[in-house]
């Protein structure tokens, strides 16, 4: 990797620096548009006391979820427990610390973090447990909570394309968190289905701007459906 050229070569390489009590965020929803394999690279290196801000935690055995057999994970950020029995499990057993922020706050937790905003005043959450010690505001009549923003030492990103200069396109739903994602890391790495030249891509397709991007990998990837629902 040397000058614009963000590509590395091997998952190691990917995810080098990685140490435990870090902060890794993740792109993803369930398990649609999620880092699959700097995920499973985080699993095989074995990192601890991990924080992880991501909407879900994946399932049992793929995704985040792997993270969990281990107990890599010390503190989830995210929005639900979603299908995860040993997420659950943890969670319960008070083995797993998490903070549960509802799904709009934690997208913009992470662009206001990515954009260097500390913190932003949000309706969501007022006068639930959400609110619980946050400072309070009203503005034109309606009450607003406090909410700061977040920033990883990590962010583990899925695109569908990119450039070997950083500049990512993401497909259809797979979008979901990841641009956010991909702005709030001390060191972003975006793993993608394929690297092209620059200047392949048209510039009104980019979502995120190399500018952002550390790291750059091409993958092959699973794609599991969580739940597949076919007519008899």
């Amino acid at each position: 990797m040397s000058g614009f050229n963000k590509v590395v070569n091997s998952y190691e390489e990917a995810m080098a620096g990685l140490k435990d009590g870090m902060t890794v965020i993740a792109g993803g929803f369930g398990l649609c548009g999620i880092p699959e394999n700097l995920i499973a690279q985080v699993k095989k290196m074995g990192t601890k006391d991990l924080t992880i801000v991501s909407n879900n935690c994946g399932v049992d055995g793929f995704g985040l979820g792997v993270l969990l057999e281990d107990r890599q994970v010390k503190k989830m950020v995210s929005s639900y427990v979603g299908e995860n029995a040993l997420f659950m499990k943890q969670l319960l057993a008070g083995e797993l610390e998490v903070e549960l922020t509802p799904q709009g706050t934690l997208a913009e937790k992470m662009r206001a973090g990515g954009a260097g905003i500390p913190a932003f005043y949000t309706a969501t959450g007022y006068g639930t447990p959400v609110a619980e010690g946050k400072d309070v505001r009203e503005f034109n009549g309606r009450n607003y909570i406090l909410e700061e923003s977040i920033t990883g030492d990590f962010a583990i990103v899925k695109g569908w394309k990119a450039d070997k200069f950083g500049n990512v396109v993401y497909r259809h739903t797979a979008q979901n968190f990841n641009p956010m994602a991909a702005t709030a890391g001390k060191i972003t790495v975006v793993e993608v289905e394929e690297i092209v030249e620059p200047g392949e891509l048209d510039p009104a397709h980019i979502h995120t701007p190399g500018i952002y991007v550390d790291r750059l990998i091409v993958g092959t990837f699973e794609k599991r459906i969580e739940q597949r629902t076919v007519r008899t």
